[in-house]
């Protein structure tokens, strides 16, 4: 066999900071895998981490640790290998697309699916003044549903109070990414819920989020970073009512789609979400979707620019990957 891989850290600058409540980007520093082989490629693309203690560098390094093994053994897995997160992710995605350009067939069939579907995603807004942030949300009228960044607690409740004067037809849904705790949760969850929230994202530190066991919440809470792998699922019942999905924490669309079995397994909602990334790592993330309430796959829109073929959104929704892009 004659597999030949490639591995490149890429740099593709935003359109402004996206700033959350722990951090502020300025660019997408992307790991992407090619592998090449009976003149078919594939590729996968991932966005490591530093909430993670991730880093591009190590996560390449990561990869072409295995590179014997990887260009040599025909049947190689991501988790065979015992690569997690980022470095899954990407070389997982590389490979799925690399059988589907070599047997001619989508991604969907070669992972036992139903044919996709375009899915209704959010457009995430990121924290800022209550003002910036309702007039972000006026100029993205054509998305229906609004992720909101919070997680500064000064402040948050007048930055969805301010979004909502502004798109009154808004679905909207937000994000503390860790930033509360269950005791100001408890007591502004009440205010949330009035002003149209739908569901709150990792309200508190994935290793402190004790509170949030039987809590009585009028408004679901989803888990971010206290889920990366379906093995974490058991443990969440009781303290959240949804799961993230984000291909870069479950090591690829194998260990999403073994993710979303888990949830549905133990009775919980799924969202799918994604990073800062190209559509390259948004393609595969429309599969894992297929099965969320929640879908925030708008991460190619915060760039300046993006891979071409890019993913198409169209009236709020993101179109299935043409197979030139991904599958």
């Amino acid at each position: 066999m004659t597999r030949r891989l490639e591995v490149a850290v890429e740099e593709w600058p935003l359109i402004e900071p996206f700033v959350i409540s722990r951090s502020t980007d300025l660019s997408a520093k992307l790991v992407v895998v090619r592998l090449t082989q009976d003149g078919a490629q594939g590729r996968g693309e991932s966005t490591p981490y530093e909430r993670y203690d991730e880093t591009p560098e190590g996560v390449a390094s990561a990869i072409e640790a295995h590179r014997a093994a990887i260009e040599s053994c025909e049947t190689v897995s991501a988790t065979a290998l015992g690569l997690r997160g980022a470095a899954a992710n990407a070389l997982d995605c590389a490979l799925v697309d690399l059988a589907c350009k070599r047997a001619g067939k989508p991604a969907w069939q070669i992972l036992g699916q139903d044919p996709p579907k375009a899915l209704l995603t959010t457009q995430t807004i990121t924290l800022a003044t209550p003002e910036k942030m309702a007039a972000r949300a006026a100029e993205w009228r054509d998305f229906r549903l609004l992720k909101l960044k919070l997680g500064a607690r000064d402040g948050d409740i007048e930055r969805v109070e301010a979004v909502r004067r502004a798109r009154p037809d808004a679905r909207l849904i937000c994000d503390a990414n860790e930033g509360w705790n269950a005791d100001w949760l408890g007591k502004n969850a009440d205010a949330l819920a009035r002003l149209g929230i739908e569901m709150i994202e990792q309200p508190c530190p994935a290793g402190d989020d004790a509170g949030l066991r039987g809590l009585k919440l009028p408004v679901p809470v989803c888990a971010d970073e206290s889920c990366h792998v379906a093995a974490d699922v058991a443990g969440l019942v009781g303290k959240y009512d949804l799961v993230n999905i984000k291909l870069d924490k479950a090591g690829g669309i194998t260990g999403g789609l073994e993710l979303a079995a888990a949830a549905q397994k133990h009775g919980m909602g799924i969202m799918v979400g994604c990073m800062l990334a190209t559509s390259l790592a948004m393609a595969p993330g429309i599969l894992a979707g297929q099965y969320a309430k929640y879908v925030d796959l708008d991460g190619p829109l915060a760039l300046s620019r993006d891979r071409r073929p890019a993913m198409t959104y169209r009236d709020g929704q993101v179109l299935p990957a043409p197979t030139e892009l991904w599958g």
